[in-house]
This record gives C-alpha cells, sequence and structure tokens, in this order.
C-alpha cells in the first residue's frame, strides 16, 4: 500500500480532532446533569427552572474546559435537532406587499393595489422575487406606468424623483425592501435574545424575504407567536436623573423587607412563633463613587468568586435590602438616567417587585422604568435599568415612524463611529422641541420596551437632521441606524411555516433513536463477524466504529445539527458502508480462488474493487448534495449526514482498511483467511443463471406491477402531506384508546368538514388531525383559534380537569403548520431535486462508462424504481397504521433510493466493464450473464445488510420516521431487483439494438 505514512498521521489527527469536539458534549452534559440537581426540588422529580438558569447563568462566564468557559462549550457541542430535544421551529415572512404600501403615495390609484394583488397570487408558484412580479404586474395593467409617480412621496423626493425611470425607481425600492427586512432580522434577534432562550438560531433564507428561528426547549408556543409577529414599536422618551428618584427607590427597598417579612410569616409553620423584627432597617449606602468601568468590574468579580468568605454576609445583606441586594451599581450622587445594573437572572425578580402595588405608589405616576437590550459587559451577565419618563397620554415623547431614514458614519471629530438620523416635517418639529426642553438631559431611544440608546441632548434641533454620538463601534454604530429604521416600515413579519416539538416527543425521539442506531450497530458487526470470519469480520467492524466517531465528530466540528431523519442517515451509512467491505471482501476471495497467495489477493481485491467503491459511492454522494440543497429542516440533517458518512467510510474502509491488512501482511506467521466461514462458505459460490436469457419473463413481472401502481395512481392517487398541500398537523395524545373515526366526527363540523385524522402508534392513543382550514389566513390569532377549535371538538373524550392551555401545552405534542406560498415552494423544490438527482447520475453513467446504453440502463432503472416505490405508497396509504404521506421525507426516501439503486447497478456495470476490456471477443450475453453472476453475492450479501439495519430503525426508530425507513425498505428491494433484472437487461438491448444499426449502416 502507497502513502501509508500518510493514512496514519490523517487518521490519527482525524480522530484526535473529533475526540477534542465531542469532548465539549460530555462536559456541557455534565455541568447539565450539576444544575438539574442543584434546580431539583427536595422529594420531587421536578425541576425548578428559575433555579436551574440560575445555575447555568452563574457558571456560563467561567472557564471549565481546555479554557472555553461553559458558554463557549455550549457553541461547541455537538447540536441537537428540535425533533431530538423539543422546540419550535418558525419561518416568518416580511410582507413586502405591506412594504411597498408604505412606500407609496397616499391614495395611489386603483391599478397599484391590483398589482400587488397579481404578484401576490403569481408568487405562489413563481421563482422570481416578489419586487419583479409587482413590476410585471404594474406594467401588464398600463404598459405606459411610470413608477415614480406611486413612490415619488415628500420623504423620499430626494431619492425617487418624478423624473426618476422605472429601473431607478427598482432600485430604490430593493434597497428599501432589502433594508426593512433587515430591520426586521435585527428586531426579532432582540427580541430572541430576551425570551431566555439556550442556543438560538436566526437565519435570513436569501432572496425569499423569509427568516428561520430555531427556538430549542420552548414550551409555550402560544407566547412565541406573540413574540415574533408583533410590529416593531419604535419609541423617543425622555428621562429622569437618577438623582430625582434615588429616595423613592431607597423607600421601595424599605417596604420590601415589610411585605417579603409579612410574606414569609404567612407562610411560615403556625405552630412556630414568629419572631418580630424590631430593628431598625438600614438602607443599602450606596459605595463610593467609582467609573463605570471600575464599579462594574468589582460586582462582576466578586458575583463570579463562588463560596467566598463573605456570602453570610451577603445573604444577610440581601435580607435587609431585598433590592438593592440585587439592583447593583445604584449611585444616588450620579447622573444620567441610569439606575442600576442586574444580572439578566434576576431582572424578572425586579420588575415583580417594581410592579407590586405597594412599591409603584412610591414612585412618580410618569415613570416608567425600562432594561436596557444589550448587556454591559464582556461576558453577557449585566444590564441597564433606565429611568423613563411618560410625557404623553401613550407614555413617548415622539413616536418612531417619524423617522425617514438613518445611517451610521464615521465622526469629523474623532474615530468613533455616529449615527445620522431624518425626520419627518411632523417629527422635526415635535422633535425641535423635545430637544430644546431637555438640553443636558437624555433621551431613551426604545424599540419594543427595550432601551438602545440614551444619548444625551446637547442643544436644539431643528430641521429633523440628528447626529447621535458616543463611545460606537462600527457594528454598535449600524445596529444603532438599524434600529431607527425600523420605526418607519409597518411591515410585521407573519409566520408561514412552524413545527413545534412537545419535550416528551423529543426525549422519546432521543431513546427511539439510540435503542434503533444500537440494534442495528450490533447487527451489521454480527452479520459481518458472521459471514466472513473473525479476523475480516472484526477488522470491518472497527473500521465502522471509527467511521461512527467520524461522522459525530465532524458533525460537532462543523456545528451541523444531529436530527432524528439524521440518525437514520448515520445508520443507512452504517448499512452502506459495509457495501465497500463487501465489495473487498469478494474481490479477494476471488483472486484467492484464482490461485493467488494471501498477501498478493488482498493487494489484488483493494485495487480490483476501487473503481466500483468509487462509482458507487460518487452517485450517492451527488444524490446526498441534492437533498441537502433542496432539502429543509430534519431532511437537511439526514443530507448532512449521510453526505458525512459516504466520504468518512469510503475512507475507512478502502484505506484504513487496506492499512491494516497491510500491516498484518508484513508478519511471517500471518494466518490464512478464507474470508467466509463454514456456514456461508458455500454461500452462491458459483452460480450460474441465465439472467439475460429470461430477461422478458421480468418484464412481464415488472410491467405488471407497474401497472398496477399506475391505475392505483389514477383511481386512488396520493396522500398528499401538508408539506406540499399546505395545512396544519397537530399530533395529539389521549389518555385512553380513542377511535378515528370518532375524532373526525367530533372535528368535521368545526372545520366545515376539511380535516382527517390518522392513528400514530399501535396503542390507539395518539393520532394527528391535520386540516387546512383557513391556512391562508395571516391573522396573527389563527393559530390559537384553530388550537381552541381543536380542543372545544375533542374536549368529550378529555379528562374534564385538562383546561384548554393544558391541552395546548402537554396533550399536543408536536404540531407543524405549512403556508401555501411555502408548500409551493417545498413542491418546486422536490421536483427540481428529484430531476437533477437522476439526470445527475446519468450524466455520470455516461462519463464513467464507454457507452450510452449505460446511461440508457441506469435511467431505465431508477423510473422503474420511483415508480414502484409512489405505486406502493398509492396502493397502502389507507391501509398501513403509519403515515404513507408524500411530503419532504418521501422526497428524501425517494433520493435515496436513486443513490442506493444506482450504487448496486454500478457495481455490476463495473463488471461488465471490466469483463469486456478482458473477453473483447466473448459473446455479450454470455459475457453480461457471468459479470451479474460473479457479482451476485455482493448484491446479494448488500442487501441484506442494509435491510438489517433498516428493519432495526423501522421497528425501534419510533412512529415519526416509520414511513420514512418503510419506503427505504422497499427501495433496498427494488433497487437490487432492478439493478440485476432492469438495468443491464435494459444495457444488453439498447447494445443489440446500436450492433443492429451498425450493421444495417455497413450494409448500405
Amino acid at each position: 500500500m502507497q502513502n501509508k505514512g500518510f493514512v496514519q498521521v490523517l487518521a490519527v489527527l482525524l480522530l484526535l480532532v473529533c475526540f477534542f469536539y465531542l469532548s465539549f458534549s460530555v462536559v456541557t452534559n455534565h455541568y447539565n446533569k450539576l444544575a438539574i440537581a442543584y434546580a431539583e426540588r427536595p422529594g420531587t422529580n421536578q425541576v425548578d427552572s428559575a433555579l436551574y438558569n440560575r445555575y447555568i447563568d452563574s457558571i456560563s462566564p467561567r472557564k471549565v474546559w481546555f479554557g472555553y468557559t461553559y458558554k463557549e462549550c455550549l457553541d461547541k457541542e455537538l447540536n441537537l435537532g428540535l425533533d431530538l430535544k423539543g422546540g419550535m421551529n418558525v419561518v416568518l415572512e416580511v410582507s413586502q406587499a405591506d412594504i411597498l404600501r408604505s412606500l407609496a403615495v397616499p391614495n395611489p390609484p386603483e391599478n397599484f393595489n391590483k398589482a400587488l394583488a397579481m404578484a401576490q397570487k403569481a408568487e405562489a408558484s413563481s421563482q422570481k422575487d416578489f419586487l419583479t412580479l409587482f413590476e410585471e404586474s404594474y406594467l401588464q395593467l398600463d404598459p405606459n406606468a411610470k413608477l415614480s409617480t406611486l413612490f415619488s412621496t415628500y420623504d423620499k423626493r430626494d431619492q425617487i424623483p418624478l423624473s426618476a425611470t422605472n429601473e431607478q425607481v427598482m432600485a430604490v425600492l430593493r434597497k428599501d425592501v432589502s433594508s426593512a427586512i433587515d430591520n426586521s432580522f435585527n428586531v426579532l434577534r432582540s427580541r430572541i435574545d430576551r425570551f431566555g432562550v439556550v442556543q438560538p438560531d436566526i437565519q435570513k433564507l436569501e432572496n425569499t424575504g423569509r427568516i428561520l428561528i430555531e427556538l430549542p426547549g420552548v414550551k409555550d408556543p402560544e407566547r412565541v407567536r406573540r413574540l415574533l409577529q408583533g410590529t416593531a414599536n419604535l419609541e423617543f422618551w425622555e428621562t429622569y436623573n437618577i438623582q430625582e428618584i434615588y429616595p423613592a427607590l431607597a423607600s421601595a427597598n424599605n417596604t420590601l423587607v415589610d411585605i417579603l417579612s409579612s410574606a414569609s410569616k404567612n407562610t411560615a409553620d403556625t405552630t412556630q412563633t414568629a419572631k418580630a423584627s424590631t430593628a431598625k432597617t438600614e438602607v443599602a449606602k450606596p459605595a463610593v463613587h467609582q467609573s463605570k468601568e471600575d464599579s462594574l468590574a468589582a460586582l462582576i468579580k466578586e458575583n463570579s468568586t463562588k463560596a467566598s468568605p463573605d456570602q453570610q454576609n451577603m445573604a444577610a445583606f440581601k435580607k435587609k435590602n431585598p433590592l438593592f441586594g440585587i439592583l447593583l451599581d445604584v449611585n444616588p450622587q450620579g447622573s444620567g438616567p441610569r439606575v442600576g445594573i442586574a444580572l439578566a437572572a434576576d431582572t424578572s425578580t425586579i420588575d415583580n417587585y417594581l410592579n407590586m402595588p405597594q412599591i409603584k405608589a412610591l414612585f412618580p405616576a410618569d415613570l416608567s422604568l425600562k432594561w436596557g437590550v444589550k448587556s454591559i459587559d464582556p461576558k453577557g451577565q449585566y444590564f441597564e435599568l433606565i429611568a423613563c419618563k411618560s410625557t404623553t397620554k401613550e407614555g413617548p415623547a415622539l413616536q418612531g415612524n417619524v423617522v425617514t431614514d438613518a445611517n451610521a458614519d464615521y465622526s469629523q471629530y474623532g474615530s468613533n463611529s455616529v449615527v445620522d438620523m431624518k425626520m419627518n416635517s411632523s417629527g422635526a418639529n415635535t422633535w425641535a422641541i423635545l430637544t430644546k426642553q431637555n438640553i443636558g438631559k437624555c433621551v431613551a431611544i426604545v424599540l419594543d420596551n427595550y432601551v438602545y440608546s440614551y444619548p444625551v441632548v446637547n442643544q436644539e434641533i431643528t430641521g429633523g437632521n440628528s447626529q447621535i454620538s458616543g463611545r460606537f463601534t462600527v457594528e454598535e454604530a449600524k445596529d444603532l441606524a438599524n434600529v431607527l429604521k425600523s420605526g418607519r416600515m409597518p411591515a410585521p413579519a407573519r409566520i408561514v411555516q412552524s413545527d413545534t416539538v412537545g419535550p416528551s416527543l423529543g426525549a422519546q425521539s432521543i431513546h427511539d433513536g439510540l435503542i434503533s442506531f444500537v440494534i442495528a450497530f450490533l447487527l451489521v458487526l454480527l452479520f459481518m463477524v458472521f459471514y466472513y470470519g473473525w479476523i475480516p469480520g472484526l477488522i470491518a467492524d472497527g473500521a465502522l466504529l471509527i467511521n461512527v466517531i467520524f461522522i459525530m465528530g465532524i458533525l460537532a466540528s462543523f456545528r451541523a445539527v444531529l436530527t432524528l431523519p439524521g440518525i437514520a442517515g448515520i445508520v443507512l451509512t452504517l448499512g452502506m458502508a459495509v457495501d465497500a467491505n463487501v465489495l473487498i471482501y469478494e474481490r479477494i476471495r476471488e483472486e484467492k480462488e484464482a490461485g493467488k497467495n494471501q498477501r498478493k489477493a488482498i493487494s489484488e481485491g483493494f485495487k480490483n474493487a476501487f473503481s466500483a467503491i468509487f462509482d458507487s459511492n460518487a452517485t450517492s454522494l451527488l444524490t446526498g448534495i441534492i437533498l441537502f440543497i433542496f432539502g429543509t429542516g430534519p431532511i437537511k440533517g439526514f443530507a448532512t449526514t449521510f453526505i458525512i458518512g459516504i466520504l468518512t467510510s469510503f475512507f475507512t474502509a478502502v484505506f484504513l482498511s487496506h492499512l491494516v491488512y497491510d500491516i498484518m501482511s508484513q508478519r511471517e506467521n500471518m494466518k490464512d483467511l478464507p474470508f467466509s466461514t463454514r456456514l456461508t462458505k458455500h454461500w452462491l459460490l458459483h452460480p450460474n443463471i441465465n439472467f439475460i436469457g429470461v430477461r422478458k419473463k421480468w418484464y412481464i413481472v415488472s410491467g405488471v406491477i407497474l401497472l398496477t401502481g399506475v391505475v392505483s395512481l389514477a383511481t386512488r392517487g396520493l396522500s398528499m402531506g401538508i408539506d406540499f398541500s399546505g395545512g396544519r398537523n397537530y399530533q395529539v395524545k389521549f389518555d385512553h384508546q380513542v377511535n378515528t373515526d370518532q375524532v373526525r366526527n367530533l372535528l368535521k363540523g368545526a372545520f366545515d368538514g376539511n380535516v382527517s385524522v390518522i392513528s400514530i402508534g399501535t396503542d390507539n392513543r395518539q393520532v394527528r388531525i391535520s386540516t387546512n382550514y383557513k391556512i391562508a389566513d395571516n391573522s396573527t390569532t389563527i393559530d390559537d383559534q384553530i388550537e381552541t377549535m381543536i380542543y372545544n371538538g375533542v374536549k368529550p373524550l378529555l379528562s374534564p380537569s385538562v383546561s384548554r392551555d393544558q391541552f395546548v401545552r402537554h396533550e399536543i405534542i408536536s404540531s407543524q403548520k405549512v403556508g401555501p406560498a411555502v408548500a409551493e415552494d417545498i413542491k418546486i423544490s422536490a421536483i427540481w431535486a428529484v430531476f437533477l438527482a437522476v439526470v445527475g447520475i446519468a450524466l455520470y453513467i455516461l462519463l464513467r462508462f464507454p457507452s450510452f446504453t449505460f446511461s440508457v440502463g441506469a435511467l431505465a432503472s431508477l423510473m422503474h424504481d420511483v415508480l414502484l416505490v409512489v405505486g406502493l405508497y398509492s396502493l397502502l396509504y389507507s391501509i398501513m397504521p403509519f403515515s404513507l404521506e408524500i411530503d419532504q421525507s418521501f422526497i428524501a426516501a425517494i433520493l435515496t433510493i436513486l443513490g442506493y439503486s444506482i450504487n448496486d447497478t454500478v457495481v455490476i456495470f463495473d463488471r461488465i466493464r471490466e469483463y469486456r476490456t478482458l473477453y473483447p471477443k466473448r459473446e455479450l450475453s454470455s459475457l453480461m450473464n457471468e459479470a451479474m453472476n460473479h457479482t451476485l453475492r455482493r448484491t446479494i450479501n448488500t442487501s441484506l445488510s442494509v435491510a438489517l439495519v433498516l428493519l432495526a430503525i423501522f421497528i425501534f426508530g419510533g412512529d415519526v420516521i416509520r414511513g420514512f425507513v418503510f419506503a427505504l425498505l422497499i427501495g433496498v428491494v427494488t433497487g437490487t431487483y432492478s439493478s440485476i433484472l432492469v438495468a443491464s437487461s435494459i444495457a444488453y438491448e439498447m447494445q443489440l439494438w446500436q450492433a443492429k444499426r451498425k450493421k444495417l449502416k455497413a450494409a448500405k
């Protein structure tokens, strides 16, 4: 073997990197267990979420592993998908039609609204962006129209004069729409950051106006929907100086002592005598004034010191000063509106204190305390509390919709960034008055009730043009500019797709996934030892084990997400990894049967099997890449693990296994390895089947099966999932067995009959309710209304004590929503994915094999497999006790089947190509029969190993992926059948046709 040293070094480095990245998951899991133990209520199995979060917050900035903080370890651990750990996946769409309405002149012509409606309708089935569709629609209504007449408003007159061409107008609109989407993204990101979700993920889906958000562990979907779909509310507030409200703060601190002491006495054991406290309560004395940075550093240092000698004194201080014990750095001699700072975990407690009626009465009626949106320390622990003053009926002195533009720039007098802000005429007048009355004071810029900045007013500002300066970095200035611009775009984001998985279902998915993985892995290990003997079997098993480590480590290093289909992808690649070992071992057996010694047989076996392994992996890799590009959510997770698995299995089977055998072969006393056992020695040893001779019989069999499927498709059709049809799915659990017809009858009245119910699992305690009722309704309350309708419908089947909120949070264990536009996009992507996979495979076969006849045979085989699987789905969807819907999972299964089927076909074609080179004068049918018979043992063995793996996933992998795995099982059977009896036979027919054509040309 060449390059042994390089393979050894690469393998060791890969293992070290994989162990390094996987170690972060071990560390975070360890501290998570400590947090659960810390927060567990004594005598129960319940975890206090507040205590849990406080523990996690306290260790987040602490270095716990190789110099990495716990928070950094969380970022590097292996991410689990929402289907494994529970949570919510949401796709929001910013209404570009609303943005255009806000940018247009008042009372636009009728054609404007008509064009918007036409563009919205066309968007559902077009790959063009909304702005292009709007322009085309408007010009279709009026070919001579000038868009400048629609958008040359008073505020935009400089950018869009009436003389502007349509192209110039569209360029400005594209910039404004992009800015609006960016603003929505920033607003949503800030909302999520303050929502308290661990490891949220938010990303823009380019060129769609959509934003994808993943929120692990969310237990209140209703709150999330309200949070995400609200319109951004930008405001400018006057502020109080800390000196003005400090006396009230001190009184609040004293009053809280009495309130909390009274509450403690009321909840104490009545047999105990409460001790009256006569000691005079001391007001926390503010520390000697320090700079903001120095005092903050001291506070962080104090907070991060665990088990300090002053811990008891600190507890006593907090008991005497409940407010000042957690609201830190309160400086009565300070200037500005900052009241103090607090740990993120303490902000809700402070809010509860300050909102008590007795406490609220101590402060001025126009005081409004608001938290800063960003932490003020590098570790992200502390947040400011700002004292805002209500000066109007609504509260803020000025609403943000008066801002017409804002941009980050550089200061003329220093290196810091500044923000230039421009207002409309009405806003400019109010702003002039506001700034005149607050010279030397701060004006707070508030978005979604959080303070983003509170600059000092240096002078009266007239004309509406202002410059906000401070110690801004470039990024901070850009963020503030985006915040200011968000107030002028009344375009709320609407949920167009969502998936919610409850924690119980997520835990069950982890359990099912691990069980199926372990069983499948053991089956593969045992199969290799059983068939090829101890030493060859264990070497192959070792390569598989290293392969699993590589897959998991690479997933962690790339911060990829492991989903339940992803686990299925890993297990499937194990089965396909066996294929490479089977190919190599079968070639070694052939070389030994030809009389070569063991060392030579092993070397030749690896060498001769390489081309077949390479081609089969390349075609599988192609389908995986296409699936990754066009798939979303868990399906992308499947594609990710599938791609990584193909690459790592190729490396471990072809190079690492060869390295082990090469090292073993250096020993003089190396034992002779038969690469078989007593039970398998004669299994398909020298088959002699006339596949080509009986091909027409198999044409009839395939024809009958395919015709049955086509008839079923024409009469019964397919059960379309909401991925393609649009709609909502709800998986509901009951505490007793229920009948699907009964559930359907209870619901069909409320949903106008537009509802379907199927049973999930075999115990008849879970059902999936599907409906596309009002799926086009974009109101923010429609999802809550649908859930209420389902609750009212199935109420007779629930326990009387189950309320509507309990039903939504606990009995609906998962939900899914796909809007019509998203469904159309998914459908188009699926069509493109299958088409590109088939064409790509055909082109690859054409490139690798000398005659187009092989491509025709491969294409015929692939179409045969797809039609057969689709036909069976049509026949069985109302019979099987699990879902056989056509959705994204089904498309993923089809693409995987294409990859597997062509894998088998390539191995046979590779042997035919080899024999044609060795025996160019042999009769074609005899040559092809010999090639097919020589690869039959490999084909059957691979199919058995993959089928064993899939059967383990099908039985133990859980209901969520059972339909997906069922399609793969069918695909393994049909792929094996078509590779032997369809692909090669069609290739033979084409070569006969080609030979006849050549004879006719020669005769002429």
